[in-house]
């Protein structure tokens, strides 16, 4: 079953010198389950086309299809509120709030999507990691893969339809980025995710189900 449609996705934008196309001419399906990888040159478009698939960024040409809806029929509310029920991030930054404890960035999204018992099911997802002899610690005081994996948790805790990660292992070292990818990749089978890929790596690229290559904004091949 088809669980996310790219079609004839384009886009473009100004710049000093006229119209710079970013993507062009997108075009693919991913079925429930499925792993895919999107691979590319930096600046080929690869996070650009993460984020339409997000919703986060708005295509000037095309559609994207997620579990049935069409995701820019929507208002950015109602693309946000979507996004907290179906689509879970992993950023190559982290990206965790400084202010919270492990736990209570994992509670975030749970709270977000208005799902019960948000302090239980983000404490069971840190044990899951490996992390619940730290669920109280902030990041600051946290390795890279320890924060990698509360955002994993934080991703995987609504069980979303889709996973989206960019470059998740790109701020860390060799071993750490092996673990995590393993505990992705894991996490994804249990959970019954798709999972959507943004990695330079292509021995990553390779445990996924499918890969496509973005080359100045096109699929290459």
């Amino acid at each position: 079953m088809t669980l996310i449609s790219v079609s004839h996705v384009y886009k473009s934008v100004q710049d000093t010198t006229g119209t710079l196309d970013i993507l062009r001419d997108i075009d693919f399906q991913l079925d429930a389950q499925q792993s895919l990888a999107i691979v590319g040159a930096s600046g080929s478009g690869k996070s650009t086309l993460l984020s339409i698939m997000a919703g986060l960024d708005t295509p000037s040409q095309g559609t994207v299809v997620l579990s049935g809806q069409d995701l820019f029929a929507l208002s950015e509310d109602q693309r946000a509120a979507w996004r907290a029920r179906h689509i879970g991030f992993v950023f190559q930054s982290f990206q965790l709030l400084g202010n919270m404890t492990a736990l209570e960035n994992v509670m975030l999204p749970l709270e977000l999507a208005g799902l019960p018992q948000p302090r239980s099911t983000a404490k069971d997802m840190l044990v899951r990691v490996g992390l619940g002899e730290r669920l109280n610690h902030y990041p600051k005081v946290l390795s890279g893969g320890e924060q990698q994996r509360v955002a994993l948790a934080r991703a995987f805790v609504v069980k979303p339809a889709l996973l989206l990660a960019d470059e998740p292992t790109g701020s860390l070292d060799h071993a750490s980025g092996e673990r995590i990818m393993d505990l992705m990749f894991s996490l994804n089978q249990e959970l019954g995710t798709t999972l959507v890929l943004v990695t330079h790596d292509p021995k990553l690229a390779a445990r996924c189900d499918r890969a496509i290559t973005i080359e100045a904004g096109c699929v290459k091949g």
